[in-house]
């Protein structure tokens, strides 16, 4: 009989603003799954923010595997940018165990790390992040473990959730600071999913052939995500945490998990080195707890709910 958990060889993507604490969700959440019995790959997908490997507890982060799919279409390599090219990135299926050790790194607590690649070391004139999108889009890792949990810390903002990288996890998480940009998002990134279960597809009419504008419209009708849990971030009080309540609860959002603000944090990010906190640690077990309900719900039922 199969031990496998709700969770196992699922893609769970973080989104939210810029400053809202993705990585630091990113970072909680995986030990957090660590503690409940799954192993974890984290893919820093963030192509313009750096640290994620320290407050992992790495000392230096693995190379990029932007170079290890041949580069940027840009710089003259293989990679292409998913909008303008929506074909499958190839050889993006992979074992984590066959990865060379170049490109990835383990935690002394057991987190893997891979790096999908950062704007800033790509040089001037290099274009634009897309080709590190669509590895972060189409990057499905295997392991002998079948306990493996993917979490994608996405780029900050909307724009990678419409270049379609949404389509890519099977649950996507937002992260809802105490900022109205960020309520913003996470309603729009709730909509988007919602559209796709809709049978919204992408837009196309910049492609050249039909076969790409196929391509694209069926990988929008096989998108993975299933549903879009929101927690909140960086919460100081009860009287905070409630207004962010109030606020989501108009657009029919309820958030399933609350990560209290800890000095720690900030000066851990600050500091450099693994990021450690007393207060937020454990706050991020109702967040997989939430996530593995919807998983067990996705194995018992049709088809999840839409996004709200």
């Amino acid at each position: 009989m199969s031990s496998a958990k709700p969770l196992s060889n699922q893609r769970i993507g973080i989104l939210g603003k810029g400053g809202s604490g993705k990585s630091t969700v990113t970072v909680l959440t995986a030990r957090a799954l660590l503690r409940q019995g799954y192993s974890v790959c984290v893919l820093d997908a963030d192509s313009t923010n750096f640290g994620l490997h320290d407050a992992l507890g790495l000392k230096r982060a693995p190379a990029p595997l932007l170079e290890y799919f041949g580069g940027a279409v840009f710089s003259g390599g293989s990679v292409s940018c998913p909008v303008d090219d929506p074909t499958r990135l190839p050889g993006a299926q992979i074992s984590l165990e066959a990865i060379p050790d170049r490109y990835v790194d383990q935690t002394p607590d057991g987190i893997w790390l891979l790096i999908a690649g950062k704007l800033g070391s790509l040089g001037p004139g290099a274009g634009c992040d897309g080709p590190i999108a669509k590895i972060a889009r189409d990057l499905t890792i295997r392991s002998e473990s079948e306990n493996l949990v993917t979490l994608v810390d996405l780029k900050a903002g909307f724009e990678d959730s419409a270049r379609g990288l949404i389509t890519g996890v099977d649950w996507a998480v937002a992260v809802v600071d105490p900022t109205k940009s960020a309520v913003r998002i996470a309603e729009d990134l709730s909509n988007l999913v919602y559209e796709l279960h809709e049978g919204g597809m992408p837009a196309t009419e910049h492609l050249e052939s039909q076969d790409l504008v196929d391509l694209a419209n069926s990988i929008y009708r096989e998108s993975r995500v299933r549903l879009v849990l929101t927690v909140l971030n960086r919460v100081p009080d009860e009287d905070t945490e409630q207004l962010l309540r109030d606020v989501l609860i108009d657009y029919g959002i309820e958030p399933v998990a609350v990560i209290h603000e800890d000095p720690a944090i900030s000066a851990s990010w600050f500091k450099g080195g693994a990021l450690r906190t007393s207060v937020a640690e454990k706050d991020a077990e109702p967040l997989v707890a939430a996530l593995e309900a919807a998983a067990t719900a996705r194995m018992t039922r049709p088809a999840a709910a839409p996004a709200v």
